[in-house]
Formats: C-alpha cells, structure tokens, sequence
C-alpha cells in the first residue's frame, strides 16, 4: 500500500513539473497561416517576370534574387509568406558574427513557424556571403518560414540546407542586423 502511494505521489509531481515546466504553444491565427505552395520541376510559377525580395528593416533595406529553378517549392513558399504579410513586423531572433543572421519566427525566439513544413531542395547553391537559405531543424524536411542570410562564406552548410537566393543589394544592411531588430515589412518586387 505504501509502494502505491508513493508511485502516485511521484506520478503526480511528475506530471505537476511537467505541466508547470512547459510553456503553452502560443497559436498562429488561421489569418497567418498559408498553405504550403506546391510547385512541380516542370515549372507551373510564373516565371516570365523577375522576382525580387525587399526587407525593410529598422536598419535599411535588404533586396535578394531567388534561384527558382533550384528551389522552386521553397521560393514559392516565401513569396506566398511574404504577399500574405506574415514576415512583417518579424524579428531576426539570432545574430551570429561572422555567420548568419536568422528571422522568421513569428515567436521571436526560433521555435516558431508558419503551421507547416516543406520538403527540403537541397542544391549545388554554394554558401557565400550573402547566401539566403532555409533554416530548419535536425529533420531535413522541417523548414517552414525561418530562413537565414549568411555574414561569411559557410561552406561546411553546403547541401544540407536548402539555399533560395542570393543578396543583390543591402548587405551593408545585413551586417548591421542584430537580434531583436525587426523586418518592417517583407514584399516582392516583379521586374
């Protein structure tokens, strides 16, 4: 009888700290959350115009090309986040010197998405300065929103994270990003 009641009490305190222990998943509102895009190789996006990334930041603007014929799927996904607003008034949570700079976690702290995953693309794209990429966890198909511009060449990420473009202009601006400095807003530009 005594052995039963305490493997209750230490069910019970068990089951108490982890309760206690774990904060509540904050929801993203329905409004905010985009289906993934699916595009096939055979191209089915729009690629007659150019398309071009604009991130307005506290500290200037950032604009990037994408490499839609290696990561179709992937560009899709970001041009549809970024026309659905869901990037603006985002942070970049890390600042890695001499590294990357990391945002689109609508937490702020890296745990966040937009409701979804996508499969990975990874390519022969080269990690260089200013290389936009997608960020993700251990699971190679667990990217969703949160991307990544490199500071420095990182050729050690080559073919393990899915890259999606390349900073045309603004990379003065990249450098001088830090966490907690806020994407203003996030839109595309077709030339």
């Amino acid at each position: 009888m005594k052995k039963m009641k305490v493997r209750f009490l230490f069910l019970f305190l068990l089951i108490f700290i982890l309760f206690i222990g774990c904060e509540p998943v904050k929801s993203v509102s329905k409004k905010s959350q985009p289906q993934p895009v699916r595009v096939n190789k055979g191209g089915t996006m729009d690629t007659s115009k150019e398309k071009i990334a604009v991130i307005e930041t506290e500290k200037g603007t950032i604009k990037f090309k994408f490499f839609e014929q290696d990561a179709p799927n992937t560009v899709a996904n970001f041009i549809k986040l970024a026309e659905s607003k869901f990037y603006d008034g985002l942070i970049f949570h890390r600042y890695e010197p001499g590294f990357v700079i990391q945002g689109g976690c609508p937490y702020g702290n890296g745990t966040g998405g937009p409701g979804y995953t996508i499969k990975a693309e990874f390519n022969s794209r080269p990690h260089l300065e200013g290389t936009v990429a997608m960020a993700r966890a251990q699971d190679p198909d667990s990217a969703g929103s949160q991307f990544y511009i490199c500071l420095a060449p990182a050729p050690f990420l080559d073919r393990q994270y899915t890259v999606f473009g390349q900073v045309i202009e603004g990379m003065d601006v990249v450098h001088k990003i830090r966490a907690g400095d806020k994407m203003k807003r996030v839109y595309i530009e077709y030339k």
